[in-house]
């Protein structure tokens, strides 16, 4: 049976061409063994979007089950509830159970499916910080040709749930559609798009408030071992999330040591709203837009912030920096001193007033 969505669902149902900005009828995804949804999408469903080229479906959430056939990647489901069940020589032993069977959860990404009513005119003259609230909406490159290394491997450029960008313009297409110019403020190659307007939702200062401000004894305490992330106000935890570190080094591995969280005692110098990521080598290396929630503490560029590519917190994951979920990712950003304000989003500042990051094994 050929499983197909309607146009409501996400904004996946539309696609940028570049011609005019028109938008494309969505044609629905590709086959699972069985159709497995007919309806819409509804804002309070629970979601996952798959993350790997083809992720097994299994009949029961133990991977020596049958299988029932596959998802490919981007593929949207529905989020029905989780279970435990074994998986070989894996830390993490959860899966998510959907309309078709169960599915490994680390690879699925927990999203919603919640359009918003597009802006006319920019709230201020410059631009406006915006959270993608859609599984994912495609671009369309505004100013070619592309620059950014990870619009070269990627075969429809796309933002996905969560991810921060900065819009800086607003247009209606010739199909009486909102548009907005989307780019990054920080860290970019210099690229800029053009994306549906629904599938974006302003940040506005009061989400962004800071938390316990006037606490001065605060602490962040990230476990390499157990992989946890912990603040503690006087000595007392208040916020407590699993997180996805570096690779602890072993047998004296370069190129592990090279991604490993470096433990001991930083200082939060910097934080932005959002900022372009890239690092590493050819083959080995990242190139990543819109990392919400940044919190740097390293001087090797270390730092707590967004995943939107993963769910395997309480597994290594990352190339050195601290790997949060979005709602995680957040908090600690508003939890941690400096303050940074949502105009322009960035602020530098170590030394007296800045939160101490403790990386302990």
């Amino acid at each position: 049976m050929n499983s197909k969505f309607s146009r409501r669902s996400f904004m996946k149902a539309a696609g940028l061409s570049l011609a005019g900005l028109a938008f494309r009828p969505f044609q629905g995804f590709s086959t699972a063994q069985h159709a497995y949804l007919s309806g819409d999408f509804q804002p309070t469903d629970r979601l996952g979007r798959v993350l790997e080229p083809q992720l097994e479906i299994k009949s029961r959430p133990d991977e020596n089950s049958p299988t029932l056939g596959t998802y490919n990647v981007d593929d949207v489901v529905l989020w029905y509830g989780q279970a435990v069940g074994p998986k070989l020589n894996y830390y993490a032993q959860r899966y998510i159970e959907t309309p078709d069977g169960y599915v490994y959860a680390p690879y699925l990404q927990p999203v919603r499916d919640q359009p918003n009513q597009p802006l006319a005119a920019l709230p201020q003259p410059e631009g406006m910080w915006v959270e993608v609230t859609v599984p994912y909406v495609d671009l369309v490159v505004a100013n070619p040709p592309a620059r950014s290394p990870w619009l070269g491997y990627t075969p429809q450029p796309r933002l996905y749930f969560s991810q921060i960008m900065w819009v800086d313009g607003i247009q209606t297409n010739e199909s009486g559609q909102i548009v907005y110019h989307v780019k990054e403020r920080y860290g970019s190659y210099g690229d800029e798009f053009w994306a549906d307007a629904q599938a974006f939702r302003p940040l506005s200062q009061e989400e962004i408030t800071p938390i316990q401000p006037e606490v001065e004894d605060k602490l962040v305490v990230v476990n390499v071992n157990y992989q946890t992330l912990s603040c503690l106000e006087n000595g007392k935890e208040v916020y407590f999330c699993r997180v996805s570190t570096g690779p602890q080094v072993k047998n004296n591995d370069s190129n592990r040591e090279s991604w490993a969280t470096p433990l001991g005692r930083h200082t939060i110098w910097r934080k932005m709203i959002s900022v372009h990521m890239t690092g590493g080598t050819t083959g080995g290396g990242y190139d990543l837009p819109g990392i919400g929630w940044t919190t740097l503490f390293s001087g090797q560029g270390m730092a707590i912030h967004s995943t939107f590519w993963h769910n395997s917190y309480g597994v290594p994951k990352s190339h050195g920096c601290v790997n949060a979920s979005p709602d995680d990712a957040k908090w600690i950003f508003r939890w941690t001193m400096p303050v940074t304000p949502i105009e322009p989003g960035d602020i530098t500042h170590q030394g007296l007033g800045s939160t101490k990051v403790l990386v302990e094994e």
